[in-house]
């Protein structure tokens, strides 16, 4: 009996099975093109925008050769405050801040906090900041910072203030500074340490 049967059902079954397999193929073909159209469509449309936008981005972080982590402004209503940062070297050569400016003071300078007999002074930086090749260096309260005199107001916690430096090439730096109030550190802008 199976043998009977058989032969009947597969010339049908052969033409079904054909029929499936034709059409999963030209499915697949349409897919494939499609999903290969598609694809290399994204990946180039991917590509594009990549394409165009990491020779900028890499540009601008190749031709900024310090840049500022984590600014901030002593708040203050006197006449005088510091701002603090960490200024990273991204280049294999030594790099010197050798000024600055801000938007809130009449003067700006690069001050260190030196011991001077038994004293913390405050004083202007003699040869500015010198960051070391791939290195950094850090502006910190009791030490190393960019001191702003002759505020045109106060200086309140949550302002911003925008501070440039120069390097000793010639190019600048421009970033800023929220303020925030600081009462801990051992400076004293008005009376607790001498400029010398």
């Amino acid at each position: 009996m199976p043998i009977t049967t058989a032969p009947a059902r597969s010339p049908r079954l052969r033409r079904l099975v054909a029929a499936t397999a034709v059409g999963a193929i030209s499915l697949t073909a349409l897919v494939a093109c499609g999903s290969s159209d598609s694809s290399s469509s994204d990946k180039s449309s991917a590509k594009s925008p990549a394409a165009s936008t990491s020779p900028s981005a890499t540009a601008k972080a190749d031709s900024a050769p310090v840049t500022v982590k984590d600014p901030w402004v002593k708040a203050s209503d006197t006449e005088m405050t510091g701002v603090f940062a960490t200024l990273v070297n991204n280049t294999g050569a030594k790099v010197t801040v050798v000024s600055g400016t801000s938007t809130v003071s009449a003067k700006t300078e690069l001050h260190e906090v030196a011991d001077v007999d038994g004293k913390p002074t405050m004083r202007p930086k003699a040869g500015g900041f010198v960051i070391e090749a791939n290195g950094s260096h850090e502006l910190k309260p009791g030490a190393d910072h960019v001191m702003l005199m002759g505020l045109s107001k106060p200086v309140k916690p949550g302002d911003e203030v925008t501070v440039t430096l120069t390097l000793d090439d010639g190019k600048t730096l421009k970033f800023t500074a929220v303020a925030k109030a600081f009462a801990g550190g051992k400076e004293d802008y008005n009376s607790g340490m001498t400029k010398g």
